[in-house]
């Protein structure tokens, strides 16, 4: 919805929401300019905090691994240093997918659909990407296959590595009362048996590995460009809650192609 205004009047340029829609002023360019510069200040302001907590990220602390975890994998099982695959460096993402969901979550699907292109470019700094999930490795075999994924993922059914780094909870935890994610006590009906989290490791040239960062919930949405696209396009992310209007790439409905002109 589009609100036509006097351009040569002072006007108010944030949007109003009517009836779930966006309604802005329609200025001269001279006004737009003045608005756009006055949001630049905060987008520097944002960009620069962003470098200033990048930087305290790096600083953490580090906590040693001591605990043996393994995983399965497609060339077999594999310990946590198997993973790091020569690198010194492992960020693995948390994949909700329970041992008996029928298939991935959305939330993470859609996550996963940025993954096989940076690869590359994570390898090329000396960091593996992999992500982990409690399901067997013959049904994320098959949720790859159908989603047309390459990016490694393993399996760490039987192993307690989901439970420790606090992305998976049994059934008795959740009903015991509050379960500890994302560095706080959350209530069950806010949890679930599997959340979404990444971590951070690090294997120095003796082998000892060191948990080095970890994040929850929306501590991930910076990996989401198509979020950050929407972030830029007119009406933004169309969600009424955090990633709502997410689905599976494979289960959006088409819309029919305009009909080519044919002389």
């Amino acid at each position: 919805c589009i609100k036509y205004v006097d351009i040569n009047v002072n006007v108010k340029m944030d949007p109003v929401l009517e009836e779930g829609r966006m309604e802005h002023s329609v200025v001269s360019r001279e006004a737009w300019l003045e608005a756009r510069r006055a949001l630049l200040q905060k987008e520097k302001e944002m960009t620069r905090m962003r470098d200033r907590v990048n930087a305290e990220r790096l600083a953490l602390p580090w906590v040693k691994v001591d605990k043996d975890y393994v995983f399965a994998t497609p060339e077999g099982e594999k310990t946590l240093a198997g993973l790091f695959d020569g690198r010194s460096q492992l960020v693995v993402y948390h994949f909700m997918f329970g041992p008996d969901w029928e298939a991935g979550c959305p939330g993470c699907s859609f996550l996963a659909d940025h993954l096989d292109g940076a690869i590359v470019h994570l390898n090329n700094h000396d960091v593996t990407f992999v992500c982990v999930s409690r399901a067997p490795l013959d049904r994320i075999e098959a949720y790859k296959r159908r989603m047309g994924w390459h990016f490694p993922w393993v399996s760490s059914h039987g192993s307690d590595f989901n439970f420790d780094y606090h992305v998976s909870f049994t059934k008795e935890a959740l009903a015991a009362g509050p379960v500890f994610y994302n560095y706080r006590m959350t209530p069950p009906e806010q949890a679930h048996d599997e959340l979404p989290g990444l971590s951070s490791f690090y294997r120095d040239a003796d082998g000892t590995i060191y948990h080095t960062y970890s994040n929850y919930a929306r501590g991930g949405e910076e990996m989401l460009g198509t979020m950050m696209i929407l972030d830029c396009a007119p009406l933004g992310r169309n969600e009424g809650s955090t990633m709502d209007f997410v689905k599976r790439h494979d289960e959006y409905e088409t819309k029919p192609k305009a009909a080519a002109c044919c002389h």
